[in-house]
């Protein structure tokens, strides 16, 4: 079944939801990604983009293209925007990852964390409500190798916060698309 991944405009079969990782490497192969590429792949305005630059949000592109973490920290705040406030998500990305800009101090990088959402959310129609969602959190994040104790702990909770917003996102998008058709 054809889906779009999250946070991107990017279709796929769902069923191949564990080979994203690949998918998205193909992209870099000749290095980064300018900026009216990485609007392409998000949707997203470039001034957006620009904006989250400025604002700390993400570090600046190196020679005007954005590496894969990059683009990964900005499509996982797409994921989050429609159903969080901005200063929300970057309370919940700095639980996780410490300063945002430094990537020294990450429990999980952006690649990894959006690679574990997309296999999440490719089974969260089969898992059911919140309640369900702990054994296939369980499941994605089962090779996750904490850096410090807890840091799995961590990721599971910002897992099921994403997933909780981005389900939300989905549910308004069909209730719009209902009350149009009234």
């Amino acid at each position: 079944m054809q889906w779009t991944i999250p946070g991107t405009t990017l279709t796929a079969e769902r069923a191949d939801a564990d080979r994203t990782a690949e998918r998205f490497q193909a992209l870099f192969l000749a290095g980064g990604l300018t900026l009216s590429q990485v609007s392409n792949i998000t949707g997203l305005e470039p001034y957006t983009v620009q904006n989250w630059v400025k604002r700390g949000f993400l570090s600046p592109p190196r020679c005007k293209r954005y590496d894969m973490e990059q683009v990964c920290r900005i499509i996982n705040i797409n994921i989050l925007k429609g159903a969080m406030p901005l200063e929300q998500i970057v309370k919940l990305m700095a639980y996780l990852n410490g300063d945002l800009v430094d990537e020294s101090d990450d429990l999980v990088d952006d690649t990894m964390l959006f690679f574990f959402f997309v296999q999440l959310a490719a089974r969260a129609r089969y898992i059911g409500g919140t309640e369900t969602w702990d054994d296939a959190l369980l499941q994605v994040t089962e090779n996750y190798r904490e850096p410090v104790p807890g840091a799995r702990e961590k990721l599971i909770k910002v897992l099921k916060v994403m997933l909780t917003s981005w389900t939300a996102n989905q549910l308004k998008a069909e209730a719009d698309k209902m009350l149009a058709e009234l």
